[in-house]
C-alpha cells in the first residue's frame, strides 16, 4: 500500500491512492489469488492509503468477501483501516510495537522489552519486524529466551480468533 513518503519504491501488485474502486479490488484480487492459502493481509507500508476512507472500504470489502482477517501495521496514528474494517465486520488487530526501526542490538532489545511489556498488560502482543539480517540474528538469540521466560509465540491467525473469542463472550456477559 502506498505511503506518505513517495520515494519509497512499491513493488509489483501495490494499491495507490490514484486507483480506481474496480484497479484497486481487481489488483488486491490477484494479490490474494496467488495466495490461497493466506488468512490475513496487512499493510507494510501504507501510511497514505490507511488514511483515506475510500481506499479502505473497498479493500475491506474484499477481505469481507472473502473471509479475511486485517493487520493494521499502524504505520500511521492517522490510519483509518481499522474503523472500516469494523464497519465491514472484517476482523482486525493492530501492531503494538515495531521492533526494528533502528536495527542496533539496544534498539531491538529495548523493542523487544516493549513488547514483553505490552504483552504483560493486555495478554498478548504483536509485533513486526523486517527480515534485515540484523534483525534475524537478533530473533535467533532472543526468540528461545522468550521462551524460557513463559511467552508463548503463537499465529497472528490464532491471536485474531481469540480476540473475536472473548469479544463474543463480554458481549454475552453483558446481555446476562
Amino acid at each position: 500500500m502506498q505511503a506518505l513518503d513517495k520515494t519509497k519504491a512499491l513493488g509489483p501488485g501495490a494499491l495507490t491512492d490514484t486507483m480506481t474502486k474496480s484497479e484497486l479490488q481487481t489488483t488486491l484480487g490477484h494479490a490474494l489469488a496467488s495466495l490461497p492459502q493466506v488468512k490475513g493481509v496487512n499493510n507494510h507500508m501504507g501510511s497514505e492509503l490507511t488514511q483515506l476512507t475510500e481506499p479502505m472500504k473497498w479493500t475491506m470489502e474484499v477481505l469481507k468477501k472473502r473471509g479475511l482477517y486485517f493487520l493494521d501495521s499502524r504505520t500511521t496514528s492517522q490510519s483509518e483501516a481499522q474503523n472500516v474494517a469494523n464497519l465491514y465486520g472484517v476482523a482486525n488487530v493492530s501492531r503494538h510495537v515495531f521492533l526494528d526501526n533502528n536495527v542496533t542490538q539496544n534498539q531491538l532489545q529495548h523493542q523487544l522489552e516493549e513488547l514483553k511489556s505490552k504483552a504483560e498488560h493486555f495478554n498478548y502482543a504483536i509485533a513486526i519486524a523486517h527480515p534485515y539480517p540484523e534483525t534475524v540474528t537478533f530473533l535467533q538469540q532472543a526468540l528461545p529466551e522468550l521462551q524460557r521466560q513463559g511467552f508463548e509465540l503463537v499465529p497472528l491467525s490464532q491471536l485474531v480468533e481469540t480476540k473475536y473469542i472473548q469479544l463474543a463472550k463480554a458481549e454475552q456477559r453483558q446481555g446476562e
